[in-house]
């Protein structure tokens, strides 16, 4: 039996009591047959957990969870990080070292050396800002893990090959990592390889790249930029070792049913072959189906996930949300995307997408909004700007900054932000760190930097510089002009401390 889960412990613990499914789970168990949970699937087994305390749990750990401390670190807590061995009692299914595990999750139990051991568990543990938890545990019949094996590239398929075939092992210890912020917070440096896909005009979907989001040829004819197909490219990304493929739908697909998205299938297709995780955005909001149906948002993303999606990204539709936010003094409604999704799926399967562009002023009280002084002065010598919010693939522009905008998301229940900049898309200049800087300041979500990679140096600029928690690139690795390898590959020979593609089990 395997108990797979993302989201929140009280909705999935609910649901199956709901089903009546909880007394067969505690039947298997307890006959000593094998039992896989992972994610909420681990969190099942404790007796209960913070994020929904009057939510009792299986309580095969009499231990309960808590939730990570977010006052110096980026919570929920995303990417790759470790599953050390304490027990070294061959208890454990497929864990290897220095094999990093991909994690998502806010909730987490703390590890005190001798307390689960005690209860006759073999543990292994990660560290995330200076907090060590549970990463799996693993007693008799019985493995979970706090990290997502299925997404965990060829280390997280080791685990499960080595649990059906029934091999246990004993995985040696990690030597400490050279770079300074990994080691406390635990994570290597994430890269991201995002795809913009749209139909071009011929109907057949590509994936294209724009200047300031024009995806067209400069050339006669202006056919939209073809850079290849999407599911061959994410396959390419994913054995150069990227860390997490996002699919972008630029156009809407407006004609077709929803249940036939072409995204659907373009997923499905990806996750035979792509063991990492993949997010998808556009058309994420509620709609009318072509028959008439009304359909929320929530279901769209339902649709997605089972897909093979594991977070879905919200653009337009947030900037809306958020001046209705702000225009009802903070209240919160319940009935936006971003609320609908996390409270089934949890925060971290919501990422809000944000285009600011810049806004320069000639001094701070110029404007209402919140100001950087830039180094990078305007076309007037204008020594401050400040981030504009825009919609509509940066067509139209609101009267909200990207502080604004992140702070009122947040509050919704994003669990991240992708945080492009229409100034430096398509430039290969790097990254917009002022930007960065001041949404990393005003938030306490993780935010993954986008818009003009167009070179290794720029990934090391904006990890060194801003304590982004992850980067994207996306031209630059269409165009072959560098790989993810050479990317990772950069960036570990300047002590940063990044997953390397791991090519057999």
């Amino acid at each position: 039996m395997i108990l797979p889960g993302v989201g929140h412990f009280g909705h999935c613990l609910s649901q199956l009591a709901s089903a009546d499914y909880l007394p067969a789970i505690g039947a298997h168990i307890a006959a000593g047959k094998p039992f896989l949970g992972i994610c909420v699937g681990l969190q099942a087994l404790f007796a209960g957990s913070a994020e929904d305390p009057d939510c009792p749990g299986l309580g095969l750990i009499s231990s309960t969870l808590d939730r990570f401390d977010d006052a110096d670190k980026s919570v929920p807590h995303i990417g790759w990080n470790n599953a050390l061995d304490t027990s070294g009692d061959a208890s454990f299914y497929g864990l290897r070292q220095p094999s990093k595990y991909y994690y998502v999750h806010s909730y987490k139990h703390p590890y005190t050396p001798g307390e689960l051991e005690s209860q006759g568990w073999s543990v292994a543990t990660a560290t995330y800002g200076g907090e060590t938890f549970v990463g799996a545990v693993a007693k008799g019949n019985v493995l979970a893990t706090q990290f997502h094996p299925e997404k965990s590239g060829v280390a997280g398929l080791r685990v499960i090959k080595a649990f059906l075939d029934g091999e246990r092992s004993t995985a040696p210890t990690d030597s400490a990592p050279s770079d300074p912020a990994a080691s406390a917070t635990g994570l290597t440096r994430r890269v991201i390889a995002c795809l913009d896909v749209r139909t071009n005009d011929a109907g057949d979907l590509v994936v294209t790249k724009g200047d300031q989001y024009d995806v067209r040829e400069k050339t006669e004819g202006r056919g939209v930029r073809n850079l290849g197909k999407p599911v061959e490219l994410a396959q390419r990304y994913y054995e150069q070792g990227a860390d997490e493929v996002t699919f972008l739908n630029i156009t809407s697909f407006r004609d077709c049913p929803l249940a036939d998205l072409p995204m659907l299938e373009i997923l499905r297709r990806t996750s035979e072959t792509v063991f990492v995780p993949l997010t998808i955005g556009g058309g994420i909001r509620d709609t009318v189906d072509t028959d008439g149906t009304k359909v929320s948002a929530l279901e769209i993303a339902t649709m997605y996930f089972q897909s093979g999606a594991d977070k879905v990204s919200i653009g337009s539709d947030a900037v809306l949300a958020a001046e209705e936010y702000h225009r009802g003094g903070g209240k919160l409604y319940g009935n936006t995307a971003i609320e609908q999704i996390s409270k089934a799926y949890g925060n971290q399967a919501v990422v809000v997408s944000v285009d600011p562009k810049r806004v320069y002023v000639p001094k701070l009280d110029a404007t209402r909004h919140r100001t950087v002084r830039t180094k990078l002065p305007g076309p007037n010598g204008e020594e401050y700007c400040w981030y504009a919010c825009t919609i509509k693939g940066g067509r139209e522009t609101r009267d909200m900054d990207v502080v604004e905008l992140t702070q009122a998301v947040e509050a919704m229940g994003a669990g991240e932000i992708l945080l492009n900049c229409i100034d430096r898309d398509g430039t290969n200049s790097g990254f917009d760190l002022e930007l960065i800087g001041q949404v990393k300041e005003a938030i306490r979500i993780p935010v993954i930097a986008s818009s003009g990679a167009g070179q290794p140096s720029h990934f090391q600029e904006v990890f060194v510089e801003t304590t982004t928690d992850a980067a994207l690139g996306a031209g630059m690795f269409h165009r072959s002009e560098y790989t993810v390898k050479q990317v990772k590959d950069f960036l570990a020979a300047n002590d940063l401390v990044v997953r390397q593609f791991e090519g057999e089990l």
